[in-house]
């Protein structure tokens, strides 16, 4: 089959990779549609050391299953597969499961090859009528929604998402969907223009006083925004980061301690809430992507991905 494989020697397209086979309790599903991450593109820098077939945002089919039921179904799925045995997974964290491998990210194949396996309990039914080029939002959307999860959202409390780009217009609109007024906070006007049109109040970073917003959420992708969020966070305020970085950050922590920050990492969130804002057009997220490949022009997607302000890149087999 085809396939994106990561590893030191960099990225490569491969035509000629195994096919992956279904073991028990796992679904054979064919790709349909994928979308590439800044998480993906940290991988390629390096990050989590990943050698294999990289993505973990998809839609795809079901073509082989032992449950019956699951054949022919659209399907995206979660990407942490635990042990479901250890302490973390019975208290239902099994995101965190030490021993856990992740879609494309920790010794597990990922997404973005013709075909890939899941556990069938990481799969969720793709809504009738929901587009795949709208469903392949779904694990992102749930990333988002996982800040929901982690604190209480105060309706009148002054919410900054720092980093417009691909996650951080899903936060955005996630977080304003409580009756808070989020503010997307970027470095170039240019940058601030689609969320403004999503209804998004909008500032420039370089024009924010310090010690401005109650909560603020990190999602750019580098250290100079960690910076940045960290400056404009109040005293006893929270700050929320998303970002993974392939490289050590280098910054100066002393504001956590000396104006008490909390600060709150998050990661993964729920598929089926997901799902259903996606469905009712809740969220937004057409006007996300910039362009779609072929499978087999990965490179040249990467290449238009990583560069700056560049929106969703789907890959298409």
């Amino acid at each position: 089959m085809q396939a994106v494989h990561v590893s030191k020697a960099g990225l490569r397209f491969i035509s000629n990779y195994p096919k992956p086979e279904a073991r028990p309790g796992e679904a054979l599903i064919r790709l349909s549609l994928a979308g590439i991450c800044s998480t993906d593109l940290e991988i390629v820098k390096g990050y989590a050391g990943f050698d294999g077939v990289i993505g973990h945002e998809f839609t795809g089919v079901v073509e082989e299953c032992a449950q019956a039921e699951w054949l022919g179904q659209r399907v995206v799925g979660s990407i942490n597969l635990s042990c479901r045995r250890c302490p973390l997974c019975l208290a239902g964290h099994a995101e965190h499961c030490p021993h856990r491998t992740v879609l494309g990210i920790i010794n597990k194949d990922g997404a973005f090859a013709d075909y890939l396996t899941l556990p069938v309990e990481n799969l969720h039914l793709v809504p009738d009528g929901l587009a795949d080029e709208i469903a392949v939002f779904t694990e992102p959307v749930a990333a988002a929604l996982r800040i929901r999860e982690q604190i209480v959202l105060n309706p009148t409390a002054a919410i900054a998402v720092v980093g417009p780009g691909r996650l951080g217009l899903l936060i955005g609109q996630v977080l304003s969907l409580g009756g808070s007024e989020v503010t997307m906070i970027g470095r170039r006007q240019s940058s601030l223009t689609l969320p403004e049109k999503l209804g998004l109040k909008v500032g420039l970073v370089d024009e924010i006083p310090d010690s401005t917003f109650d909560i603020v959420v990190e999602a750019t992708g580098n250290d100079a925004g960690f910076a940045q969020s960290l400056r404009i966070v109040r005293p006893m305020g929270t700050l929320i980061l998303k970002s993974t970085f392939a490289e050590r950050a280098n910054i100066d922590l002393t504001k956590l301690v000396v104006a008490e920050i909390n600060v709150v990492g998050s990661r993964c969130g729920p598929f089926e809430p997901a799902l259903r804002l996606l469905d009712k057009g809740r969220v937004v997220v057409r006007e996300l992507v910039e362009a779609e490949y072929q499978l087999c022009d990965a490179l040249t997607a990467f290449e238009h991905a990583a560069q700056p302000g560049t929106r969703k890149i789907l890959l298409r087999p």
